[in-house]
Parts: structure tokens; sequence; C-alpha cells
């Protein structure tokens, strides 16, 4: 048994069976792919994946279990290699963020300077994508730690963390209408077109329930993943937008924001990790920048790093 037997296991199985892709991702060949999983399985006395003639379909019984203790494998060899480089003094490393464009744009920015200032000789890899991507790449150890509003803590192989608490904001052209109310409602908004964030991010399940439960159904003519982009459709006029508060705080010459905290349910940044992962003092640093409430013993429970 060795760790390109269980490499094989673990990326055939992420890569939805698919050798050729696994393959290319352990920078080998398919039949040597295939070699070393069949290895294993001789190895072991047992069928790990179900086979239609060569091509895997899917995870037998015995390979479902199999796949949780080689996932289990992988990781504490990871966190191996991880504590002797912490425990031989090393400073040096990458520290890899996938985050949404939100938090990447408007949240990070301070802490990677404090981190940089703190740790200039370790490189820091931002990545941008959606909340399911960013846990995807957490889990598979693409990206040490995951910052986002929605879907983080439903992955079970996940451990996340609140950071910190906002809200959405109304945004519109000078001298638009809605300026002159006192208190605006989702009527209000439900009367003219409407910009916001594509659905998974940035709180926008908040906005959707909110006008759900007035049985109200907005016209929603637009939507992406960046908050200037946002702000720019409605620089425009093409509609009303709705954005997170962090990212009106500056607003473009010519737009103004509007309060709507009485409309919608906050939203709740959250950072996090592979369970049981093995953290290098610095990525315990960023994170505790991002969560300052955050207690050692808190983060002690769920990963693992040097005291």
């Amino acid at each position: 048994m060795n760790f390109q037997q269980l490499r094989s296991v673990r990326e055939a199985v992420r890569r939805g069976f698919n050798l050729t892709e696994v393959a290319n991702a352990l920078f080998t060949s398919q039949p040597g792919v295939s070699r070393q999983i069949r290895e294993l399985e001789e190895e072991l006395g047992i069928d790990i994946f179900e086979r239609n003639g060569k091509r895997l379909t899917g995870l037998t019984e015995p390979g479902k279990e199999v796949l949780q203790i080689v996932e289990r494998l992988l990781l504490e060899a990871e966190n191996l290699q991880r504590a002797g480089e912490t425990f031989s003094g090393q400073t040096t490393g990458t520290l890899s963020v996938a985050a949404t464009h939100t938090q990447t744009r408007y949240v990070l920015p301070k802490a990677v300077q404090r981190f940089r200032a703190a740790f200039p000789q370790v490189r820091i890899a931002l990545q941008q994508s959606a909340p399911e991507h960013i846990a995807e790449w957490v889990l598979s150890g693409k990206a040490d730690i995951g910052i986002a509003t929605e879907g983080l803590s439903r992955f079970d192989g996940l451990v996340s963390f609140p950071c910190y608490e906002w809200h959405h904001v109304i945004v519109v052209p000078d001298g638009h209408p809605l300026l002159e109310r006192k208190r605006v409602t989702l009527d209000h908004l439900a009367s003219y077109p409407l910009i916001t964030y594509d659905q998974g991010f940035t709180g926008r399940s908040h906005i959707d329930d909110a006008f759900g439960a007035k049985q109200i159904v907005p016209d929603v003519v637009l939507t992406a993943m960046d908050s200037d982009v946002i702000q720019q459709y409605v620089a425009m006029d093409l509609g009303v937008g709705l954005v997170a508060s962090m990212a009106a705080e500056q607003l473009p010459k010519g737009l103004q924001a509007i309060r709507a905290n009485h409309l919608f349910a906050p939203n709740v940044t959250r950072v996090a990790v592979r369970r049981g992962a093995f953290l290098r003092e610095y990525a315990v640093d960023f994170i505790r920048q991002l969560a300052p409430k955050l207690s050692l013993d808190e983060l002690a429970a769920a990963v693992s790093w040097r005291r």
C-alpha cells in the first residue's frame, strides 16, 4: 500500500470516476491510475469501485468505507508535513484563501495588509468563486481557508466560524424617488426593476426569503456575482440595486445608499477550514484577524496547530 494508490482512489471519486481527469490531476497516465487502484483492491481483497467493463461507475459499499479511511490518511499525511515545517521553525510558505468577490474586494484588503506585515515571507494566493466551489476547494486541500456568507456551514467536512454580521443596502441614482421616502418597504422596492446578486451569493437567500414571506414577486431584471457590476448597472438607471453594506461604503459619484436593515435579515460571513487539518501559525493568525472573537480553544477543538 502506498500514498499514490490512496490518491488515485480519492481523485477517482473527486473526478467523477473519469480516469483521464484523474491521470491529469496526478500527472501520470490513465493505465497507471488503473494499475494503482487495481493493486490496492487486490491487496485489500475487496472491490472498491463498481465497474461497467473497464469503466469505473461508482463506489461499492466497502468502497464507501474505504474512501473515508483514505481521506483521513491523506489528511494526516498533509498534517504531518505541515507539522514538520512548523516545528522546524519555517516561517515561509503559501497561504491559499478562497473567497467570494465581495469578501475579496471589500473585506480582505486590510486583513491581507496586516498579515503581510506580520509574515512578510509568506505568499498569499487569493481565489474567487461561488460558495459551493469555495467549500470544495477547502475540502480538497486546494485552499487552506474559505470565506463566504452562504453555504460553508452545510459541509460536514468543514468547520466554520462566524466573522462578522452585515446587512444589505439599497443603491439608487441621485434624485431617485425612493430617496424621498422616510421608510422604504418591500412593496416600494417591488415597484421598480431590481438588480442584485446571483442565487447562492452574498446573502441572496435572505432577499428572496423576505419577499417570499410577504408573497411579493420582485422584478429582478439583472443579477451578478460582483457588487461593482451591480452598481455600474444601477448608475445606468437600469434598476434599483441591492448590495452588501460593505460594498456601499464608498459608492461611485452619482449613487446613494438607503438603509434596509428593517427589510432583510442580517447576514453572517464565515471562515472555514477542513475539520482536523493542521494549521500553520500564520493560518491561525489570518483566521483570528477575520474572527477576532474566536478563542484559541474553539479553534483547537476543530483543527490542530502548534500552540
